[in-house]
């Protein structure tokens, strides 16, 4: 593929580049269309996306069967190939995460993403605990930072630590204080950002961002990984435009129903975005119409 040669940044830093948190194709009766994955993974690449992060919280992992978590891991791997393929790990105790862990390097992925202990606000101990437990699984991990919804901070001097220690080779950043991005260059330089809401990329692209798990390419790759390329680049011009257009889209990223709005959007251009699980119930009325209408304009304005 043409874009292979500078997407994949390196070998040995496998989660750099577009890496897309992929919402999972259900069927009607709420069934995982694990077929249907595939392709997606499979398009998103084929688009100029670097690899996927299935598994994460817009691939609705916490409501999922230990045994279609599996398979939505194999079923990625099968697709793009494991170095493209960084799961999420989370579970609520250590001993599980570091059983994902090894289910994933044993799938045959290149890394891992991992969120803090999730069930409790954990303190800086126990946060320190779980990562070195599922660092025993021996595959690369990179943080992941929700403080929003998990209740625990990864600040960076905590990062910083975690990284010291050689437990974590990057972070994908969902506090959305874009601050932070220059203190933690400057206390563990060697330790990965990665963007980790689409309506903070360019700030964070501009910070130095070395990746984007992203939550938008799922519905249009295209123009976002073109989005991602000119701010990590420095063509500022294309890319502020760009995020103009695409920010209406973005900004659900971080908003609650974001999974029911990205497979909105999804169903809109022409793909299988679905139905959700429980608990999670389909858009209202008023925000169903707000991503309709984002969508059909970046779809006029050709971004699809």
């Amino acid at each position: 593929m043409s874009h292979s040669a500078h997407a994949l940044a390196s070998d040995d830093r496998p989660w750099r580049g577009v890496l897309v948190a992929t919402a999972l194709p259900l069927n009607d009766d709420l069934s995982v269309d694990h077929g249907r994955f595939a392709e997606h993974c499979a398009w998103l690449v084929e688009n100029g996306c670097d690899g996927v992060v299935p598994n994460g919280s817009l691939g609705e992992y916490q409501v999922l069967t230990p045994e279609e978590r599996a398979k939505v891991v194999e079923t990625a791997v099968a697709a793009i190939g494991g170095a493209r393929v960084m799961p999420g790990v989370a579970a609520y105790g250590s001993a599980e995460s570091r059983r994902w862990a090894e289910q994933a390097r044993d799938a045959g992925c290149a890394s891992v993403m991992l969120l803090p202990p999730n069930a409790y606000r954990a303190d800086e101990r126990s946060v320190l605990a779980h990562y070195a437990e599922v660092a025993k699984a021996g595959v690369p991990i990179v943080a992941y930072n929700n403080p929003i919804d998990t209740k625990v901070d990864l600040v960076p001097e905590l990062l910083a630590k975690l990284h010291g220690e050689g437990y974590i080779h990057g972070v994908k950043e969902f506090s959305g204080d874009v601050r932070r991005a220059y203190q933690l260059a400057e206390l563990a330089p060697e330790l990965d950002l990665l963007i980790g809401a689409d309506d903070v990329l360019l700030e964070l692209a501009i910070a130095g961002a070395k990746g984007w798990v992203a939550g938008y390419p799922n519905a249009l790759p295209k123009s976002c990984v073109e989005l991602y390329r000119a701010a990590v680049g420095g063509d500022l011009g294309t890319a502020k435009k760009l995020y103009e257009q695409l920010h209406p889209l973005l900004r659900w990223d971080s908003k609650v129903e974001f999974v029911q709005a990205i497979k909105l959007s999804m169903d809109l251009v022409g793909r299988h975005g679905g139905p959700v699980r429980p608990p999670r119930v389909p858009l209202s009325p008023e925000q169903e119409a707000a991503v309709r209408t984002a969508t059909e304009r970046a779809v006029a304005a050709g971004l699809a």
